[in-house]
């Protein structure tokens, strides 16, 4: 790739400059201590975190906060002359919560043993205003997942990856809290974490507070993992297979190739330092063929022509060896370095570093039988943080966050465009037998986006009710996008069917896109978190900014002046700056206890988020192809998208390790990305981006937890309803260049899923264990398309209107540990996906509603020319079915 090898210096520089780290990575421990006889208050109470320098005393009511206490699970202890100890176990803190704990000492004339008990649900809930869920490391550890986007996939409120109805740009994602969020195409992340590295996750379904930007549905935060004072490593290796009587369908897989998928892994933590300096450093690499193959018959330098209806008239070049090629391999390398010093007392610092090289290939039917034609997809990125968190007081901190992030993206056959491996586009055959004979993919696609980022947050407490957050947050992005089509250098000219040399051409072409912007974005924001004795009210206002640094074309019927008006000024475009956009968001989030055991909440706001940023930048140049609907266009005159969302809850626990959380929402979504139609001054259509899309959601999310000893279970259900005019920014655009009438109404979404259910059962000791999850989804949406014979095809149908097939699977994970003398320990590890081997239908065929299946007529037989494969197999696509049961057996050692 273009940027290969720079992101280890990249990383380097970033170091040396001392950045640093994004929202809030801490919690709170607040509460009241008490006399338990007469319920007198007790002052000058010693309230410590055990094995932490962390403390306070209550003041004059009773009362005590301990600020900035990072995610994990502590032992709390009090302390008061002439009253019995109390130790308050597995106190649970996590990202931006607050745990509070009444607590009652008994009168004692003499010492004692400390009084032990537990702490409660409540006390770590009571503070929730929104549908907020903290998946602890303990619980990812014995996941049957593979990545941390398995385990928010399994949140209630999240469907298909869109969060409450929402499309998949609307979330953020976030590690230590600064914002990871692939800008450009808006979904995904710039770089991924592995769960081993992962100390909480937070998965925000719906409101949040003012704190949070540049999101509509969800917030995604991960809170990595720190040193420790003593060292501990892991190193471990698995190997898969598929394993399957479905070999039909998924052709080339074999039970005896133990190696299909390899994935290992290390990580290690530490002292550098005694107590004042450590590390934790975390290893993943993936080598995975997984399961779909194609049959490499053919190479991309074969030329077959299938066209004539006379077999005796058929051309065939067939070199390929006919083996078994991978089609959706992937090889992955991801790196974490966490350095954690703590110079004194109330000051911490951290400085992180993660590297992410990957190449991922996408299955493409057409070339199941030239596998090597294919382009894939590769990224290199990398992000460099410094956080200082420093605690002024014991009511006051502050959070001083910088980082540097750069993804480097790629999408092409051969890195540089000019090399001889690129082939005549004569080769690129596929009439007849319905698959490419030969030739290559020829898009080329290089990206390279650097965003510089810094966060100031001020937090106080300034009473026992009253705590203030504010801060400022400044981004400055940098894209350099450089899309070719790779070309013949003789097109055009008397040789073009004989000579081909590979090229490329300038932006000023409609066969490349190639630019480098760099926006800035700006956002601040206010918070008063209020605490009371049985509700908590959450009240803030956002403010958030965002300038293009870019133009725009004032006549857009004549954007890149490609007519010459000489006698008409305003029928020729000038180029004036882009607008800046500017915003206010307020937030409110309500909690309220009712009695001992159950918590009602309710929350509302307004949230918003720039559009991707290719939907403000694409066709850079301006240019108009000479077709009707083959040119969509960028505009940076776009304005944010916007939700307004409601949302109540009720937490209620139901017995001691039993609790049952209810949400009710519902949202609008207003100025959604889509693309307008817009016709020049020579009546040629094209499409400009801009906010006419409308969708709107509702639903109700349940989730069950009951944990008692080594027993656990966690139950997930989604209900939902999400309309909208258009799936994507384009639907409506698609729809008129292909001559269909415009949706006069809302229409379900294709992530309209109805029901959407989870459950995860789990016995884990400190010998053994075993976690199994299972899924039920009962199908989402697709467009319905009767055959050309019925008089229904004369029917202009809405997109969206038929349900495709449930599905069900099973995850297995499971240990053994292995007593060792020593200081090793080692562990026998498996995981098992799609326990059940069930045949997933993950799309299906628009005429029959299945997958794998087709109507198939007369016409279509006659009109499939080939010597190696029948009409069925153009339709029968292995991709429209989830990948088979997947086992994954390996040795985890330890010390």
């Amino acid at each position: 790739m273009k940027g290969k090898g720079s992101i280890f210096a990249f990383l380097l520089v970033c170091f040396s400059m001392t950045g640093v780290l994004f929202s809030q990575t801490t919690g709170k421990i607040k509460g009241k201590v008490t006399d338990a006889t007469n319920g007198k208050a007790l002052e000058y109470a010693n309230v410590v975190i055990e094995g932490t320098s962390r403390g306070t005393a209550t003041d004059k009511n009773g009362e005590f906060t301990i600020l900035n206490v990072p995610p994990g699970t502590y032992t709390l202890r009090v302390l008061y002359m002439g009253y019995q100890t109390k130790q308050i176990e597995n106190v649970r803190v996590s990202v931006n919560r607050t745990s509070y704990y009444d607590i009652e000492l008994n009168q004692s004339v003499v010492e004692l043993a400390p009084v032990v008990v537990q702490a409660s649900v409540v006390s770590m809930k009571k503070d929730q205003t929104s549908s907020i869920r903290n998946v602890s490391s303990e619980q990812i550890d014995v996941m049957p997942i593979e990545n941390i986007g398995a385990a928010i996939s399994m949140q209630a409120g999240v469907v298909e990856g869109h969060f409450r109805g929402g499309r998949l740009t609307e979330v953020a994602y976030l590690i230590d809290g600064i914002p990871v969020t692939e800008s450009f195409g808006g979904a995904g992340k710039s770089v991924d974490l592995e769960p081993e590295a992962v100390a909480d996750l937070e998965v925000i379904t719906g409101t949040f507070n003012a704190e949070y930007g540049q999101a509509m549905s969800g917030i995604v935060n991960a809170v990595t993992k720190g040193g420790s004072s003593t060292f501990h490593g892991m190193i471990s290796g698995q190997l898969g297979n598929y394993f399957t009587p479905n070999k039909d369908i998924f052709i080339g897989l074999d039970d005896g190739e133990l190696t299909r998928n390899q994935d290992y892994k290390m990580s290690m933590s530490g002292p550098i330092l005694g107590n004042k300096l450590s590390f934790f450093a975390n290893v993943r690499y993936q080598d995975n063929k997984n399961h779909l193959n194609g049959l490499r018959r053919f190479n991309p330098g074969d030329y077959s022509n299938f066209e004539s209806v006379d077999p005796a008239d058929w051309y065939s070049e067939h070199t390929g060896d006919g083996a078994y090629v991978p089609m959706n391999k992937s090889k992955n390398l991801s790196v974490m370095t966490k350095i954690t010093a703590l110079p004194f007392n109330g000051f911490r610092t951290s400085l992180l570093a993660t590297y992410n090289r990957d190449n991922w290939f996408g299955y493409d039917h057409a070339f199941k039988y030239n596998p090597d034609g294919m382009s894939s997809t590769h990224r290199e990125s990398g992000i460099a943080a410094l956080e200082i968190n420093h605690l002024l007081t014991k009511r006051m901190f502050y959070e001083l966050k910088l980082s540097a992030m750069r993804h480097d993206h790629g999408y092409y056959l051969f890195e540089n465009p000019f090399d001889e491996g690129y082939l005549h586009d004569r080769f690129l055959r596929n009439t007849g037998p319905g698959f490419f004979t030969g030739g290559q993919n020829k898009d080329h696609d290089i990206r390279i986006k650097t965003e510089y980022s810094g966060k100031f947050d001020f937090s106080w407490q300034i009473t026992q009710q009253h705590n203030i957050k504010t801060g400022a947050h400044l981004i400055l992005h940098d894209l350099d996008n450089q899309y070719h089509q790779i070309r013949n250098y003789y097109y055009g000219t008397q040789w073009e069917n004989e000579l081909y040399v590979p090229s490329i051409l300038p932006d000023s072409s409609i066969y490349s896109d190639v630019y480098r912007v760099k926006p800035v974005e700006f956002a601040a924001y206010i918070q008063d978190k209020m605490e009371f004795d049985e509700m908590v009210i959450n009240v803030g206002l956002r403010y958030e900014y965002f300038n293009p640094k870019t133009v725009y074309p004032s006549q857009r019927r004549n954007p890149a002046n490609q007519l010459d008006f000489p006698d008409d000024p305003e029928k020729m475009s000038e180029y004036p700056d882009a607008d800046a956009k500017i915003q206010l968001s307020p937030r409110f989030g309500l909690a309220y206890q009712l009695g001992e055991a159950a918590l009602l909440r309710f929350s509302y706001g307004h949230f918003r988020k720039m559009p991707p940023l290719y939907a403000l930048y694409q066709n850079h140049a301006f240019q108009v192809a000479p077709a009707d609907y083959a040119t969509t266009m960028g505009n940076a005159q776009i304005k944010p998208e916007k939700t307004i969302q409601y949302e109540i809850g009720l937490w209620q626990q139901l017995m001691e390790g039993m609790g049952m959380e209810v949400a009710l929402y519902y949202r609008d979504i207003y100025d959604m990305l889509s693309a307008k139609v817009i016709t020049t001054f020579n009546q040629i259509e094209y499409g400009l981006y801009s906010n006419k899309d409308y969708g709107n959601a509702k639903g109700l999310e349940l989730k069950f937890d009951f944990v008692r000893g080594s027993f656990s279970s966690y139950l997930n259900y989604t209900l939902q309803y999400t309309r909208g005019n258009a799936d994507n920014p384009l639907q409506t655009f698609t729809r008129a260049g292909n001559s269909m009438d415009p949706i006069p109404r809302l229409i379900p979404m294709s992530w309209d899923q109805r029901h959407t259910f989870n459950l995860t059962i789990g016995y884990n000791t400190a010998a053994y264990g075993a976690t199994m999850t299972g899924y039920y989804n009962s199908g989402s949406p697709y467009t319905w398309s009767p055959v050309s014979e019925s008089m229904l095809s004369r029917v202009n149908l809405y997109p969206n209107n038929a349900a495709a097939p449930s599905r069900f699977s099973v995850d297995l994970a499971g240990y053994y540990n292995i007593p060792i003398p020593g200081p090793f320990k080692a562990k026998l590890v498996l995981n098992v996906y799609n326990l059940f081997d069930t045949l997933n239908e993950v799309w299906v065929n628009a005429e029959t509603g299945r997958a794998y299946t087709a109507i198939i007529r007369d016409t279509d037989i006659a009109a499939h020319h080939s010597d190696f494969n029948t009409f069925e197999d153009v339709v029968q696509n292995p991709s429209m079915y989830a990948s088979p049961r997947l086992i994954k057996a390996g040795l985890e050692l330890m010390f």
